[in-house]
């Protein structure tokens, strides 16, 4: 196992030591999920696409919450919402 130490910047970067960039490019993507004090950063392109899309699937449904809770939904009736949803 290799390890380094690092630290966050004042906008939030963390960098990734270059003892441990070893295969990583720029623009390559990567998984972050935080547990407690634990966080685990993954390779998205270790991962198979259909969970590509279930996460970036998350992400809007999490988004769209979170825009719910805020008030910025509309209330529809069922008639309106399928006329609009057919015109799309």
């Amino acid at each position: 196992m290799e390890f380094a130490i690092t630290k966050m910047s004042t906008k939030g970067q963390v960098v990734i030591p270059s003892s441990l960039r070893k295969n990583i490019r720029t623009g390559d993507e990567f998984l972050i999920v935080k547990d407690d004090e634990r966080i685990i950063m993954k390779s998205i392109s270790s991962l198979a696409s259909e969970l590509k899309d279930d996460l970036r699937f998350a992400e809007r449904v999490d988004k769209a919450w979170k825009d719910y809770e805020k008030g910025k939904f509309k209330t529809k009736t069922k008639e309106e919402f399928l006329k609009e949803l057919k015109s799309c």
